[in-house]
């Protein structure tokens, strides 16, 4: 009896020295092998209904018939909502098998999701590309795992003015770190790339060109390549620039930071408009007149490729097999298979096209004089998605944790996208004085926030949407096991068994995700997956470093 008592007394001790009881084992309340069918092998036996999905399709190692193939258009599974799928505010973990093609024409899509856009609760994990960021491909290949109940930062944070810019005209992430591209308008200023170092430190990587501005920015075959334009200020409402000279130039980030020349379009060529990567190839356009559209051969030569009667191709995007692109000659949508134009609507009341986005497996245009912003429905077809408040240009358009946000001008505000024609004002990013325009105009995804780069200010700056982690790096192509972890206050993405990403720490009772939305395989915020499943497995409770990299080793 004393022995039990003085153990007891030990226990007590212990305990309230802070040390705690190993704990429990997730539970495993969902497991789709993908073997030739969409079944729920765990416990739950949760009912799931496959749509368009190929079976039998050669999985990760040397499995056989291990994975399911989704065609990036209409392929999903639909897993009814069930007392097992409510996560509530608790640790819940995703481990899963997933493949993409090494050259694509269209984005990677999602890969699993439980979410409700209506309240905008719950959660998501996707392979996200952003492309027609207006001059940006912002992100290309990137995994985003996140989780909402309606939480959003109070104010966009700065990050401060990129030197002397006046315009931040791109924002791309590449390689685990956010560069930016500026436009300055002194007769001896040259457009510059800058390297975000946290909180407002940039690290300053030089003038790849003479010209006053380096407009686009993409991510091509493992480089960061940038493109150059003698940009017009006058058409933001500002002095014009007095340096004279020509863009139209490309380069490549090299070795030690070091500028590549790539070549130049064409000598007509002031501007670039766009880059954009399609079926394995780098692609840009003209900003001015006369309209131009290049392929790149490698080294510094462009071939010339045809234009849509004539007209120019500004932001550029792939979408189901498509690069589609903007004009500024007319309010309409192009896209090119690689060898021909097709024209696919003229946008109502619209003179000039600047932006793209994929969401919720529809593309959507933004539009000069009304921004209004547009969605696709086929042949030349678009429906009226909204106005901006009472803003006239909608510029940017990108999709982040399971919303789709939008910038505009003359006041550089940023909206979120809720449903049907309705957009919430999130908050302003630039204030200057006494100028007749102010953009919200580059866009992209990093360490978990909504970047946002401001014209005439030349600032960048960013807000949170409840927690995010980001595994800021191209995925290549291939089979790759990637597991995502809501622990106790923070989120946590593994790559082949290794931890490459964690979110800022949160509250856990302030992000519930319980919602009565179906659990979705291979569709969510931004598309329908282009890619192979194999293995997917949701547990309640958080994963151990472990036990993921058991789950990763055992199909290798």
């Amino acid at each position: 009896m004393k022995s039990l008592r003085v153990l007891m007394w030990m226990l007590i001790v212990a305990t309230g020295c802070g040390l705690q009881t190993r704990a429990a084992e997730p539970q495993l309340v969902g497991h789709w092998p993908l073997r030739g069918n969409a079944d729920d092998v765990s416990a739950s036996k949760l009912k799931t209904v496959a749509r368009d999905v190929e079976f039998n399709i050669a999985g990760p190692g040397a499995g056989q018939n291990t994975a399911a193939r989704f065609n990036g258009r209409s392929s999903l599974l639909e897993v009814a909502d069930a007392n097992p799928l409510q996560l509530g505010a608790g640790e819940f973990s995703v481990s899963l098998w997933v493949k993409s093609n090494e050259s694509l024409d269209d984005v990677p899509g999602d890969l699993i999701s439980q979410y409700d856009a209506a309240t905008r609760t719950g959660w998501h994990l996707g392979l996200y590309s952003h492309g027609g960021v207006t001059n940006a491909q912002a992100n290309s290949r990137q995994l985003h795992f996140g989780i909402n109940q309606d939480r959003i930062d109070e104010q966009f944070k700065d990050h401060g003015q990129l030197g002397s810019a006046m315009y931040v005209f791109s924002l791309c992430v590449h390689n685990g770190r956010l560069y930016a591209s500026t436009c300055h308008a002194g007769a001896n200023e040259t457009g510059r790339v800058f390297r975000f170092d946290g909180d407002s430190r940039w690290t300053d990587l030089g003038s790849p060109d003479k010209a006053n501005s380096i407009s686009a920015m993409a991510e091509f075959n493992g480089s960061l390549y940038v493109a150059s334009s003698k940009y017009r200020l006058a058409g933001s409402g500002l002095s014009e620039s007095q340096n004279p000279n020509f863009g139209g130039k490309v380069y490549r980030l090299g070795p030690n930071n070091e500028w590549v020349s790539c070549g130049t379009l064409s000598p007509e060529t002031e501007a670039v408009g766009g880059l954009v990567v399609f079926k394995g190839k780098l692609y840009a356009g003209s900003l001015y007149k006369p309209a131009g559209f290049f392929r790149y051969e490698g080294g510094e030569k462009w071939t010339a490729c045809k234009t849509p009667d004539g007209k120019r191709v500004e932001a550029l995007t792939v979408f189901n097999g498509f690069i589609y692109a903007t004009s500024y000659d007319e309010g309409s949508v192009f896209r090119f298979d690689g060898e021909n134009w097709e024209h696919v609507g003229k946008i109502p009341g619209a003179t000039q096209t600047y932006g793209f986005a994929v969401h919720r497996g529809s593309l959507f245009v933004s539009e000069w004089p009304q921004a209004h912003v547009f969605r696709y429905l086929g042949g030349t077809n678009w429906e009226d998605a909204g106005k901006l408040g009472q803003e006239l240009e909608a510029m940017p358009l990108l999709v982040y944790n399971g919303q789709m946000y939008g910038g505009t001008l003359p006041l550089a505000e940023v909206y979120r996208f809720d449903s049907g024609q309705q957009w919430t004002k999130i908050g302003r990013v630039d204030h200057t004085p006494d100028v007749k325009y102010r953009r919200a105009w580059s866009m992209a995804v990093y360490q978990g926030r909504l970047f946002v780069g401001a014209l005439p200010s030349g600032r960048v700056l960013s807000i949170e949407a409840g927690r995010n982690a980001t595994h800021d790096r191209e995925l290549s192509a291939g089979w790759h096991h990637v597991a995502a972890v809501r622990e106790t206050n923070r989120l946590v993405l593994y790559v082949d068994g290794q931890q490459v990403s964690e979110s800022s720490r949160f509250e856990p009772s302030s992000l519930n995700l319980t919602n009565g939305q179906p659990l979705r395989l291979g569709f969510g915020a931004q598309d329908y997956l282009n890619g192979d499943l194999s293995d997917v497995r949701l547990y309640r409770g958080a994963l151990s470093p472990q036990h993921i990299e058991r789950l990763h080793n055992a199909a290798r």
